[in-house]
């Protein structure tokens, strides 16, 4: 982890970004002592993000595979 003075991380911000993404976190210390911690936070994504498929088949064949599936049940 590493520490940055208030005045190096105005100049230095995306270096300072790119840090926190690396190690988790980054503190930014100011001249009166208080010192704040710059953290990532989680991607969120959504559980049915998922990569497409290519596939050679036509709505209508999908329709009837779905419709095969549903007559079996």
């Amino acid at each position: 982890m590493q520490i940055f003075t208030y005045s190096e991380a105005r100049q230095k911000f995306a270096e300072v970004l790119e840090e926190a993404d690396s190690s988790g976190k980054v503190l930014i210390r100011r001249k009166d002592g208080r010192t704040y911690s710059l953290v990532p936070e989680k991607g969120t994504s959504s559980p049915l993000d998922v990569p497409s498929l290519k596939a050679k088949i036509s709505s209508k064949e999908i329709v009837d595979i779905i419709r095969e599936g549903r007559e079996g049940e």
